[in-house]
């Protein structure tokens, strides 16, 4: 098992959930945090702390999300490694719980 950002992080990108994960398996984007599953040792310290409440463990992501689990594969192989609390995007609280947001996404 393993732990997949969804959709609910793109465009708020809050890097709560960095600063808990003792293996620096979050890698950034511009808009949006990825978790690499070959990092992940399934401790589930980040899922409490994003605000987004966009972390899920991989078995629990939504139908609807499923696509995220392997969007976090693919993009953890390129984006760079981020370990330290950085402020959110400036318009974070207004996109945090919007939906349909994947079109946002820019990898």
């Amino acid at each position: 098992m393993t732990y997949v950002v969804t959709e609910n992080c793109i465009r708020c990108k809050y890097t709560d959930c960095v600063t808990v994960c003792p293996v620096d398996a979050f890698h950034e984007g511009s808009t949006f945090l990825v978790i690499n599953p070959e990092e992940c040792i399934d401790c589930d310290l980040c899922v409490p702390e994003c605000p987004a409440d966009a972390i899920y463990a991989d078995i629990d992501v939504p139908q609807e999300q499923r696509g995220f689990v392997e969007i976090n594969a693919e993009l953890a192989k390129t984006w760079p490694v981020i370990n330290e609390q950085k402020e959110p995007l400036p318009d974070a609280d207004k996109w945090n719980g919007v939906e349909g947001k994947r079109q946002y996404l820019e990898k």
